[in-house]
């Protein structure tokens, strides 16, 4: 049966135009029920005797939530308890229409088979399919579809095989609840349904709040301004009187956030927020709307470190109490642009990890959360286990933040296991750094390769047979992801081949399939200790595309001709066949190189790479390119524990840098020639140069120990480095080292048609990319189809030319690059942990690396390990600190510190907040009376672990 609907579109000229779309109709659709003999139907879904208990409906029944019950209770549908759920096709597409993320999770919940939720497509069916009526809002004519729906399958299992079948229709919204019980239907609010399952008590904590909840939750005093509607909001940003920004809370004090608001180009303007009135509920990375107040309200950044603790602050306590920390700066030079929140443009809310503050209160339902991100304010929430749940680490989402409550409500989702045990702490921290870490779905497994597997003809086509060659990989040891691999050779002419082979992984990751698009999405793979995140399933990243010695493997090769002094005479990219002669580790390539006995094809390569690795290095130093440092630890794993029982620095070898020259050497080169063919759509990689204020702390540190360091471009600041040296003082350069990489801005992913800047600022080189780890990043698989379009080796297709939608990959890629490193650097701070709790207390000596107002930040190089010495600490008299900005130098009594001043000190680690446990250091040199500690005398601390 075919109908016509007919709506009206408004035109971006302003005109109206009339659409005419055809609406099918069927008699065909079934109802999806093993119980039911009338449809003709080949597989069911919904089960003949759905069996769940409930003390409001005793009998066999499925359920039809409508949207909003979807939308807000999604937490609650995906539950193994909650299944045989009809979910109608208005419902779907209402959610789709209001929440991708929401609908998302829906879908893979419909796809499991054991969850039994079916789609019924009521929108098409003869029966259940409803014209909109005169004066009928959209939302009122989907709630009767809803209801036409669920009349239709009352009466159609009328004639079922099960008598007692029945469907229960589950609402919040009071007025469809009455208009359902008028036309006789089963009706029941979500929070009454779940609420009468007696054999799962604990789904009632997972329920979100709903309005009506959150009356009850907080007193009637107003806390804070009424957020503005979205069409003032719009009016006002469009005029000029509110600016648009993301809201970034403080980590050291929830009275304070910035607002950044993005301008032309890179330009982006600071708005200073202060106070819990002006913040105005927003939450960490929220878009606002900011209203700038007068000048002469504008503040200064607040150096107080304050952190919301204790017992929970009341909805009736006076603002002004909290806030009486928050000194005004005198100087008008430090005050900033301030402004106050008056709407929120987006929600940017996901769910957050943290512990539970079970409340003082015998029997109180009623909690604090505190999210273990301290830039999350805590959260208020039910619940009815919260005797289990302390000491556990768990997850929340908020559901609002009402004006007249001091916290947002939020509803428990699911507990993570037990603070401080190893896979719980690694799963916080992948969760809240937002790596995506679940397995990988069926529908992206199903485009990997069927094994066995083999080179076929058809797969040489455009290919070059490498397998004669003498290649082999070099990389730290257990490393089963092997991307490059190289070879040198020298030829008739005499000169010599160098070769750089990098897995070709682009063959198996075609555009646009789910393998595709889930590596796009995690975007890099996740190194933590002991333990990866693949950014592509293993059977490709540890097998197929890993370079492993011994076995053909497809590779994509950039081939040089140089001369015995590395001047580069031709460069080929072609797609290649490798077969790798061995796999060795940096240590073993090492030896191979310094053992003289050696001789073989291997070695002599390996020689040959070596020798041209230390010309071009030299030559890019000379160019300019800077030589940073930065500690990375190596830790010792017990094979059976998996706990750390050695922590060291890593060591640098010749091979590391040699395999970096020449992966340098081909992004180069890959850079170069892809910008060549698609000058408007090259995925590089820039580094910018970083403002001259980012140098000042460098050039004073180098300053005290009389050293002169310039920094008008990267060669002068690479040639001072090299000559600044201490008599007596060796590791003075390193130090000096370390300091700069903090100065220096993040390198990150742009596509060339919508950036005028491609400079490398460290590596001295006006063009760069990412072409040599495509295993583990997909910026590299980017380059290598865009290589392959420009070698005529693949076809192109049109995202790859499509600058806006590169731009956007690139937006992704540098957030999950960004993400991956605070990861990595949240795992080594968490295994240094778990590293001193079974030491007890150390000593070690240290250099001071920044001086601030109470503290010194000191580095420990054994260790790789920077911590703190506070000099004000609570349980102690304050000695007298007198700070000069300008030295910096902080005098403690009588004995002044100066950067990169050597002192002893005590490590352990404090485990008293259970949730931010930190390692804790202490002076013993030099002496300083009632300051520093023995260095003899020191006992473990066995403070109990109490919550924050």
């Amino acid at each position: 049966m075919l109908k016509s609907k007919t709506f009206v579109k408004k035109t971006r000229s302003g005109g109206v135009m009339k659409i005419v779309r055809e609406h099918y109709l069927r008699d065909d659709i079934w109802c999806g029920s093993e119980a039911c003999h009338e449809c003709r139907q080949e597989s069911t879904v919904l089960l003949r005797d759905p069996s769940i208990e409930s003390n409001l409906c005793a009998y066999p029944h499925y359920l039809v939530p409508d949207t909003n019950v979807v939308l807000h209770q999604i937490d609650l549908l995906e539950d193994p308890v909650i299944c045989n759920m009809i979910i109608l096709q208005t419902v779907l597409q209402e959610v789709r229409h209001r929440s991708a993320p929401v609908y998302k999770r829906l879908k893979d919940i419909i796809h499991e088979k054991e969850k039994h939720f079916y789609t019924f497509t009521n929108e098409h069916h003869r029966e259940t399919f409803i014209e909109r009526e005169p004066g009928e809002s959209a939302n009122d004519r989907n709630d009767r579809a809803i209801r036409v729906a669920v009349q239709w399958y009352t009466k159609h299992l009328r004639t079922s095989d099960n008598d007692d079948l029945k469907v229960v229709l589950l609402t919040n919204d009071q007025g469809n609840k009455q208009k359902a019980e008028e036309s006789g239907l089963l009706v029941y609010k979500f929070e009454e349904y779940i609420k009468s399952l007696i054999a799962n008590p604990e789904l009632v904590d997972r329920l979100a709040c709903s309005d009506d909840d959150k009356n009850d939750i907080t007193s009637k005093k107003v806390l804070f301004p009424e957020h503005l509607p979205l069409s003032k909001i719009q009016a006002g940003i469009k005029s000029g009187t509110f600016i648009q920004g993301t809201f970034k809370a403080s980590r050291d004090n929830y009275l304070e956030a910035t607002v950044f608001v993005e301008g032309e180009g890179e330009d982006c303007t600071e708005i200073l927020l202060q106070g819990l009135h002006n913040l105005n509920r927003a939450v960490h990375q929220d878009v606002v709307a900011v209203q700038l107040l007068p000048r002469t309200q504008w503040v200064a950044p607040s150096s107080v470190v304050l952190q919301d603790v204790g017992t929970a602050k009341d909805d009736n306590v006076e603002e002004d109490e909290e806030e009486e920390s928050l000194k005004p700066s005198a100087t008008e030079a430090a005050r900033k642009p301030t402004g106050k929140v008056v709407g929120i443009i987006k929600r940017n809310w996901r769910p957050f990890c943290g512990m539970l503050n079970v409340s003082q209160i015998k029997e109180s339902t009623r909690h604090l959360f505190t999210p273990a991100d301290r830039r999350i304010p805590r959260i208020r929430i039910e619940t009815r286990q919260a005797s289990t749940l302390a000491g556990q680490r768990i997850m929340v989402a908020i559901d609002g933040w009402p004006k007249y409550s001091r916290y947002p409500n939020g509803h428990f989702v699911r507990s993570l296991g037990g603070a401080g045990e190893k896979d719980t702490e690694e799963e916080v921290l992948l969760l809240e750094h937002d790596v995506p870490h679940q397995a990988f779905s069926q529908a992206v497994l199903s485009f990997l390769p069927k094994m066995p597997w083999t080179i076929t003809p058809e797969v040489m086509v455009n290919r070059v047979d490498l397998r004669d060659l003498t290649v082999c990989s070099v990389d730290p040891p257990g490393c089963t992801d092997i991307d490059d691999a190289l070879h040198c050779r020298e030829l008739d002419n005499g000169n010599l081949e160098v070769g750089v082979h990098i897995a070709d992984v682009s063959h198996f990751i075609r555009p646009g399939n789910s393998l595709d698009k889930e590596a796009a999405n995690r975007g890099t793979t996740v190194y933590l200790c002991g333990k990866r995140i693949d950014m592509v399933p293993e059977l490709l990243s540890s097998n197929l595309c890993s370079l492993r010695s011994n076995v053909d493997r497809l590779a994509f090769s950039c081939i040089w001709e140089v001369t015995h002094e590395a001047e580069i005479l031709k460069t080929r990219f072609t797609k290649s066949v490798i077969n790798s002669k061995a796999s060795l580790t940096y240590a073993e390539a090492q030896m191979r190189i310094d053992d003289t006995n050696k001789s073989d094809d291997i070695t002599m390569s390996l020689r040959g790479l070596n020798k041209l690795a230390k010309i071009l290095k030299r030559q890019r130093i000379e160019k300019g390119a800077l030589t940073l440092s930065s500690l990375e630890v190596r830790f010792h794993i017990d094979s059976e524990t998996h706990d750390p029982i050695d922590l060291q620095t890593k060591e640098l070898m010749e091979t590391n840098s040699m395999v970096e020259e020449f992966m340098l050497l081909a992004n180069i080169s890959v850079a170069q020639k892809i910008y060549d063919e698609f000058a408007e759509c090259a995925l590089l990689r820039k580094h910018p140069a970083p403002p001259p204020s980012n140098y000042d702390i460098l050039l004073k540190a180098a300053k005290s120990k009389e050293v002169a360091i310039h920094t008008d471009s990267a060669k002068a600041l690479a040639d001072s480095l090299d000559v600044a040296k201490v008599d007596g003082f060796p590791y003075f350069n390193t130090l000096l080292r370390i300091m700069a990489t903090r100065c220096m801005m993040q390198a990150v992913y742009f596509c060339s048609g919508m950036d005028n800047d491609f400079h490398h600022y460290g590596l001295a080189s006006p063009i760069y990319t990412h072409f040599t780890s495509p295993i583990r990043r997909y910026a590299d698989i980017i380059v290598h189809r865009l290589l392959a379009v420009a070698t005529g080796a693949d076809s192109t297709y049109p995202d790859l030319t499509d600058k806006h939608k590169q731009s956007a990959l690139c937006n992704n890629l540098n957030y999950r690059h960004k993400m991956s490193q605070y990861a990595q650097r949240a795992s080594v701070a968490f295994h240094t942990q778990l590293f001193f709790k079974t030491r007890g207390i150390l000593n070690e000596q240290g250099f001071v690396l920044f001086v601030r107002k109470n503290a010194i930040i000191v580095l420990i190089p054994k260790f790789g390990l920077e911590g703190t010495v506070f000099f004000d600490t609570k349980d102690k008299a304050a000695p007298s600190l007198v700070f000069d900005e300008e030295g910096p130098t902080l005098t403690v009594e009588q004995h002044t510190f100066r950067i990169f001043d050597q002192v002893k000190v005590t490590i352990s680690l404090d485990a008293s907040n259970i949730q931010h446990q930190k390692i804790r250091m202490a002076l013993v040199e030099p002496v300083i009376p009632g300051v520093s500690v023995p260095a003899t005398d020191i006992e473990p601390q066995s403070k109990k672990p109490k919550l924050e």
